[in-house]
């Protein structure tokens, strides 16, 4: 299947502000079953973009604004084929438990099987587990994964704007609701509770009017990866209960979500800041919309000047994943 993205943000400022440093993770990934053949990413004020590869893989692109502006506008344009995957075995043997228990010492894995600030076991976590039935591994590791897949999506309402983007797993789980970041930092902690080595993937999901997705189909997404013996990586969505296929489209992975924003910098000012976002996926090419258009800079802004240096603050341009 061939996919269309366009990804808009706009970032204003409540008071110009100087020297904004921003790194971008919005280039889809190109492995595995899928590979993108266009990927524009366009700036307002007019900037140089530098572009590497992080730790994990994930494509990252970088700019600095040194002069004064009030407003940076991004727009990531996107052409992306995802091929079907094949279809998971209904279980596994239980023994593929001691192959879990393996991977635990290679060192490849162990980033992902540790605890982070957003995947902390806390005593609300253990109650989840409790209740889930997850005390103890009793059923092999492909079908406890699809109980908690299946499990989240049950006993968690989602809602948007119910969580901040720096939101912990106790505010969701006493909230019983969330939206997607949650459902997968929650589950990912549940995972590497039992050892199983599981990673953060952002990304998009294309929304078909007959699937009844529960997650908005103009905001990014994420989902799970869990690596399982004789599988490898294997994709969980706890938010839609599905196994990820050829609707999901994979931007970055990480240990969970601090590692994959969508933007992320730090500026020199006084400011406040307020995000605007806007994604579309679309097997068709993509017009521009009236919605579309409130987010575009009207004209192009002209070469930035230098400014005088002030205070740094920093401040993450983070967009929560629904």
């Amino acid at each position: 299947m061939i996919y269309h993205i366009r990804h808009i943000t706009r970032l204003s400022y409540s008071a110009p502000i100087h020297e904004s440093v921003m790194e971008v993770r919005m280039q889809p990934r190109a492995e595995g079953n899928q590979y993108f053949s266009e990927f524009a990413l366009s700036i307002t004020p007019r900037v140089k973009l530098t572009n590497y590869l992080d730790y994990l893989g994930n494509a990252v692109h970088h700019f600095n604004i040194p002069g004064q502006h009030q407003q940076i506008h991004l727009v990531a344009e996107s052409t992306v084929d995802v091929k079907p995957l094949p279809l998971l075995p209904q279980a596994l043997p239980m023994d593929a438990w001691q192959a879990v228990d393996a991977l635990a010492v290679v060192g490849d894995f162990w980033d992902l099987l540790q605890a982070g600030p957003f995947t902390h076991p806390t005593p609300l976590l253990d109650e989840l587990a409790a209740e889930l039935g997850l005390a103890s591994r009793a059923t092999d590791p492909l079908t406890t994964v699809l109980h908690i897949n299946r499990s989240l999506y049950a006993a968690f309402q989602y809602v948007p704007q119910s969580t901040r983007v720096d939101s912990t797993i106790d505010e969701a789980i006493a909230l019983r609701q969330g939206v997607c970041q949650d459902f997968t930092h929650i589950m990912i902690a549940l995972l590497r509770r039992l050892g199983i080595p599981c990673r953060y993937v952002s990304g998009y999901l294309y929304h078909r009017r007959e699937t009844h997705d529960r997650s908005e189909s103009d905001a990014t997404h994420a989902w799970v990866e869990a690596f399982l013996p004789g599988l490898c990586w294997w994709g969980f969505d706890p938010t839609n209960n599905l196994v990820v296929g050829d609707r999901h489209i994979r931007v970055a992975i990480g240990r969970d979500y601090a590692d994959v924003p969508p933007t992320k910098g730090v500026f020199q000012g006084l400011a406040t800041s307020e995000l605007s976002v806007s994604v579309r996926v679309s097997p068709d090419p993509i017009p521009i919309n009236l919605d579309e258009q409130g987010l575009l800079p009207a004209i192009a802004a002209p070469p930035p000047k230098p400014a005088k240096r002030i205070d740094w603050l920093l401040q993450q341009q983070q967009q929560q994943q629904q």
